[in-house]
């Protein structure tokens, strides 16, 4: 896709969560919002797939380790036709296929997510798996800002850099919110390119609303060999909703339905 195009497809996303999220009245805009952009041209310009054969071997692969944003994906996952679209709005329903948080059920989930602090061990492990198994795929994994609080991320870091996995490229959504305030107030996470840099990885840092950049950054990880990349993505909680932007409330509190007319309004 162009830059327009993605730009265009990006609001469609964006008004497809919060239409999801407000018909089920429970979810996470924010987080869904932030990572928009970084999804949907992860989506569109980049990672193999096969809509039709979600487990075709030679298939890219991408984990959600921030779970609690799923809607995002599920966004996306449905506008490359893997389910129909009316799929979307049964969203944390009873015997949905789309669950609140990831789980194998939903067609081109490899993994279930939602429990912080695990993704990036599994996306090594899939990075290991594909030298184990003499495939060339690559391995993205999306992972947020506060989730870096969690001490097995660094095991994890510490471990994919040792290893060499230089199909891996972890993408940190760093919108600088979490569930219980700013995350410099929660638990400061700068100098955090120094950070990754001192665990043996590539780092790439961007502003993750800019579709130049992004394409950019994803180009670049393609191309470093024995190391890891990581690109630090810098994000607004609730990325293109004016009055989400920037709140710490709407990380996990659904739209009403007057808020949510509000910002489709806002998207169209």
């Amino acid at each position: 896709m162009t830059i327009e195009e993605l730009e265009t497809r990006a609001r469609q996303v964006r008004r497809l969560v919060i239409q999801m999220l407000a018909k089920a009245a429970s979810g996470h805009p924010g987080g869904s919002l932030s990572a928009a952009d970084l999804v949907t041209a992860l989506y569109a310009n980049v990672l193999r797939f096969d809509p039709a054969n979600p487990r075709w071997p030679q298939r890219d692969r991408f984990h959600m380790s921030k779970g609690h944003c799923c809607p995002v994906w599920y966004a996306v996952l449905a506008l490359h036709g893997f389910f129909p679209q009316e799929e979307l709005f049964t969203l944390r329903q009873r015997g949905s296929i789309l669950q609140g948080h990831p789980d194998r059920k939903t067609p081109g989930v490899e993994s279930a997510s939602g429990s912080l602090g695990q993704g990036l061990a599994i996306a090594l492990g899939m990075s290991l798996a594909a030298r184990i198994d003499k495939l060339d795929y690559r391995v993205y994994c999306l992972l947020g800002d506060g989730e870096l609080q969690e001490g097995s991320v660094w095991e994890a870091a510490m471990a994919c850099a040792h290893f060499s996995c230089d199909n891996l490229c972890a993408i940190v959504d760093a919108n600088g919110c979490q569930i219980d305030g700013r995350c410099e107030d929660v638990m400061g996470l700068e100098p955090l390119a120094a950070k990754w840099q001192a665990f043996g990885w590539q780092v790439i840092e961007i502003n993750g609303h800019d579709f130049k950049q992004i394409l950019a950054a994803y180009a670049q990880a393609q191309t470093i060999k024995n190391k890891p990349t990581v690109i630090i993505a810098r994000t607004v909680k609730g990325k293109g909703v004016s009055f989400m932007e920037g709140v710490v409330g709407f990380h996990g509190r659904a739209p009403t339905a007057d808020e949510a007319e509000r910002a489709l309004k806002e998207l169209a």
